[in-house]
């Protein structure tokens, strides 16, 4: 009884503080697995008050061997870096992402598992594509007490217009983004104003580059995608309220001839076997790629923020070098 009463319990997590060597082990992990894989591992950390600090972590491997157990693999892990005295406590997962492309089922569901069994949880995002653009993209992301309410149940139907809107639920309110915060030791601090300060100037012109073309046409056309899916569910919805609405007045007719020929009305449970009701479709994948598409145009939008940045600094300095000329 206690234990069910501890799972009911929402920690409320207000920060992600990762340690630098975790966000170097995470981004050298997912270099290695390049750009058609995706990479993944746990975190592992501590709770203090209402900051996750992960202060280390480790992959998952890629096998094909059948008797591969992962739950026993991580135990494993966690047991040797417990052995060592390394902080081995699970904190959640993280997962690297191209083009902020993660919203799916499986996303979801992985991060209720560990969300409902380790309720401090969070999944850890890492998107290459942006930190090659230089922006160094970590996003943490949790379950809502609503979403984790409503899968835990189990029923399909929970998921129907009807469902969603008695809960309040829309794409909004289906996760919620934790700060991430990147701590460093101070020496380390002082050793990258050394490197910053004796970088050469090509380097920073990198940085200022005004290229970031084929970078927004990849978030564009994946844009484009997400609306053409959300098109095609919209679609389907049409038809399930078009064939429940004919089959509603198919009913309505067989009730009137009953009542015509003053016969008894059967009740509700022999209509429902002569007419078998219209599921509705879930509207979970609907949730879940406008959430999506509200990823693409904010990061769309953080993108063209700092393009436009580079381009006033460009205009300011090419009138500089005209005027000097």
């Amino acid at each position: 009884m206690a234990e069910d009463s501890k799972k009911t319990i929402n920690t409320k997590i207000e920060a992600v503080q990762v340690e630098g060597l975790v966000a170097l082990k995470i981004i050298k992990h997912c270099q290695e697995e390049g750009a058609n894989d995706v990479a993944q591992g746990v975190l592992l950390g501590l709770l203090v008050d209402t900051k996750l600090e992960i202060t280390n972590c480790f992959p998952y491997p890629k096998t094909d061997d059948d008797d591969y157990d992962d739950m026993n693999y991580q135990i494993e892990m966690m047991r040797k870096l417990r052995d060592v005295n390394v902080d081995h406590f699970h904190v959640g997962w993280y997962q690297s992402a191209f083009l902020a492309s993660f919203l799916n089922r499986n996303f979801v569901e992985s991060q209720f598992h560990y969300q409902n069994s380790i309720n401090e949880s969070v999944v850890l995002v890492y998107d290459p594509l942006q930190t090659h653009k230089g922006m160094l993209s970590f996003k943490a992301y949790r379950l809502t007490e609503v979403l984790m309410d409503l899968w835990k149940s189990g029923k399909v139907e929970n998921f129907s217009p009807e469902g969603l809107s008695s809960r309040g639920l829309n794409f909004d309110n289906l996760f919620e983004e934790i700060p991430v915060v990147i701590k460093n030791s101070n020496l380390m601090n002082t050793l990258v104003c050394e490197i910053e300060d004796k970088c050469d100037l090509v380097e920073k012109e990198s940085f200022l580059s005004l290229a970031t073309g084929s970078y927004l046409e990849k978030s564009v056309h994946l844009l484009i995608e997400g609306v053409d899916e959300l098109c095609q569910d919209a679609q389907k919805l049409h038809n399930y309220q078009r064939n429940h609405a004919r089959q509603q007045q198919q009913i309505e007719q067989y009730k009137q001839k009953k009542q015509d020929a003053r016969e008894p009305v059967p009740p509700d449970e022999e209509i429902n076997k002569i007419f078998r009701p219209i599921q509705p479709p879930s509207r979970l994948d609907n949730l879940l790629m406008t959430a999506q598409i509200g990823t693409y145009t904010e990061q769309l939008k953080d993108f063209a923020s700092q393009s436009f940045a580079k381009l006033f600094v460009a205009e300011g300095v090419q009138k500089q070098g005209t005027v000097d000329q």
